[in-house]
């Protein structure tokens, strides 16, 4: 099992090539929450997550010859990420093996530190194996991103962090991908305040852990925006861990793992990836479990794709109806559309994108649709702008 003794002497050995990240309050989170939430903006380290700390406590325990040698790992991202950029660091070659689907921005910046990287696999299972493959080839050190001692320790140094620096917390809520991150934050953060409670967090479609502390077969896969923890099965010493330290593990949907991306955005004004939003959202999505309580959640990590982050603030405006579709029926006679448009105007909304249709789906060719794409402040404000349409004569519906 992990120390406490083993987490501070990875945090003597990291510091200074590791960041020491913000650990702040969030008044309007809190609100929104209902907790008083400390938030540990780990997205905030070079590569943008936590993977740093037990990437680099792993490479500097390594001897000459297992340097010269080189280091091989898997990883959807962010592990690849810390290995690449903290072996070149220390003059250590490196391969990373990502399944195929990974994010393109997590495949590029692993390659900017000048590892080698290999595409194998649809999932990290397989990428997990073909990595063990070429170790055993090429006589190549596994740095495993989560069933390693050294790996764990390091990333308990997020939870001596937290503890430090707000030792009076009630909960800490932490999302588990192989289990890593949890494993060490429990194990520190108990060791420190033995009253503390902690939860981990899944998404809905990779529930591995919660799975087996239940006794159940480990049945997870399917599309997820939390690629981070979108993992198979956990490692077992961080179930080991997490079956003596963790209070309960909940899930989460993907549609609230969106909402807390956006919310960290337009509140806190910082990027999270999904998997970094988890926390977050299971504050969101499971309100009752924490509510009056002091609590710590990190942000573990920022790397999303900017494709990706476009289209979840763009349906966070929809599912907020802050963007709707309202389509209009209109007489076919000049002046129409710019009179509908100056009425959008008129009652606040900003209109987005106008579609004319003729063809398909009007009642008759007199009385042609137009959709128009509208920004408005709230659902509120759409409703009102609906019924001043309606006022004027206006045949209008939201879709």
């Amino acid at each position: 099992m992990i120390s406490l003794d083993a987490i501070r002497a990875a945090a003597a050995r990291i510091a200074g090539a590791v960041e020491r990240t913000p650990f702040l309050p969030s008044q309007t989170l809190s609100r929104l929450t209902g907790t008083e939430l400390y938030i540990k903006f780990e997205n905030l380290q070079f590569t943008a997550s936590f993977k740093e700390r037990g990437a680099l406590n792993k490479l500097l325990s390594l001897g000459d010859d297992e340097r010269r040698r080189g280091v091989i790992a898997m990883s959807a991202g962010n592990h690849a990420q810390a290995v690449a950029f903290h072996s070149a660091r220390l003059g250590i070659p490196a391969t990373i093996v990502m399944p195929k689907g990974s994010p393109n921005t997590k495949i590029k910046n692993t390659r900017v530190h000048g590892a080698t990287v290999v595409l194998e696999g649809e999932s990290l299972a397989d990428a997990a194996r073909h990595a063990q493959d070429l170790a055993v080839r090429d006589g190549l050190v596994f740095v495993h991103p989560y069933e390693d001692e050294l790996i764990v320790a390091g990333q308990g140094t997020v939870g001596l962090e937290m503890l430090e620096a707000q030792p009076a917390l009630d909960v800490l809520v932490v999302p588990i991908g192989g289990g890593g991150l949890i494993a060490g934050i429990a194990t520190a953060a108990r060791a420190l305040n033995p009253k503390i409670r902690i939860y981990g967090v899944e998404s809905r479609t990779y529930p591995s852990m919660h799975q087996r502390l239940a006794g159940e077969p480990v049945k997870v896969g399917g599309d997820t925006i939390a690629e981070g923890i979108a993992v198979k099965d956990v490692g077992d010493i961080a179930f080991d861990i997490v079956k003596k330290e963790v209070e309960d593990v909940v899930v989460v949907a993907e549609e609230t793992i969106e909402r807390a991306v956006v919310a960290l955005i337009e509140i806190e004004k910082t990027v999270a990836e999904g998997a970094g939003a988890a926390a977050l959202a299971a504050l969101l999505e499971h309100p009752q479990r924490f509510a009056g309580k002091r609590v710590g959640i990190p942000i573990s990590g920022g790397n999303i794709d900017s494709r990706v982050l476009a289209s979840v603030l763009m349906r966070g405006l929809v599912r907020d109806a802050r963007l709707v579709r309202l389509r209009v029926t209109m007489p076919d006679v000049s002046g129409s559309l710019a009179k509908v448009a100056q009425l959008i105007a008129d009652a606040g909304g900003n209109i987005v994108e106008v579609q004319h249709q003729r063809i398909f789906g009007t009642a008759s060719v007199r009385s042609p649709e137009v959709e128009f794409l509208v920004e408005t402040r709230d659902s509120e404000h759409t409703r009102t702008l609906v019924r001043s349409l309606e006022e004027k004569g206006i045949r209008v519906s939201v879709t």
